[in-house]
């Protein structure tokens, strides 16, 4: 569990990256050739569903340590330890319920959408390659305000859910000392504020510009 959640913490950096060509290109070209290129590129394809592996594999296992400290402990301790005092600890399945939700519609949005698998999708041309607009399905989600509003509350949670899971990560595989552990939780709560704003602001420029 922990190793895929730190390759997926790897991922989201990436997608990071590609989202925010949406602000920095007000023409969406660079979005969409990027993502035209990632969905039709044989690697990346294969990759793909690599990625689809990860996630299921932390969550399986993120649901069977709950399950399984829920039953270890079902009264609960009288006293709590200082992990259990930590609230993002204390609620990291609760947080992790949300963003799966969260996938879940993005999943439908990005993948089946764009795939057309749903029919929806627009298309645009771009130095004679007709491609997927997925930048335009971009600023029509972020135009309504329900959906922005979500996206915003569930991307805040993944930054709870980062923040805990990352220092967490490094402790599970037993790489735990008191000369960089320090480091490794500074290092986590950058992560988490970083991604979380970073994927936030994109949303909020775009419903209010």
């Amino acid at each position: 569990m922990s190793l895929m959640g730190l390759f997926l913490i790897t991922f989201l950096f990436v997608h990071l990256g590609l989202n925010l060509t949406i602000l920095t290109d007000p023409t969406k070209e660079t979005f969409n050739v990027a993502a035209h290129f990632m969905a039709t590129n044989p690697f990346i394809q294969v990759f793909q569903w690599v990625l689809f592996a990860g996630f299921l594999v932390h969550i399986f296992f993120g649901i069977v340590l709950q399950l399984q400290n829920w039953a270890s402990r079902p009264k609960g301790y009288k006293v709590s330890g200082s992990a259990e005092e930590n609230i993002f600890s204390r609620y990291m399945i609760h947080t992790a319920i949300v963003i799966l939700i969260f996938l879940i519609i993005h999943f439908v949005n990005f993948f089946l959408i764009a795939k057309g698998v749903i029919p929806g999708i627009k298309h645009v041309e771009v130095d004679g390659v007709e491609m997927e607009d997925l930048g335009q399905l971009i600023l029509d989600l972020f135009k309504n305000g329900w959906y922005v509003t979500f996206y915003v509350v569930a991307l805040a949670l993944l930054g709870f859910h980062l923040d805990h899971g990352f220092q967490s990560a490094f402790q599970s595989l037993g790489l735990n000392h008191k000369t960089y552990t320090p480091f490794i939780k500074g290092l986590s709560h950058v992560i988490a504020v970083v991604l979380a704003l970073g994927f936030i602001i994109i949303p909020l420029v775009i419903y209010f510009k």
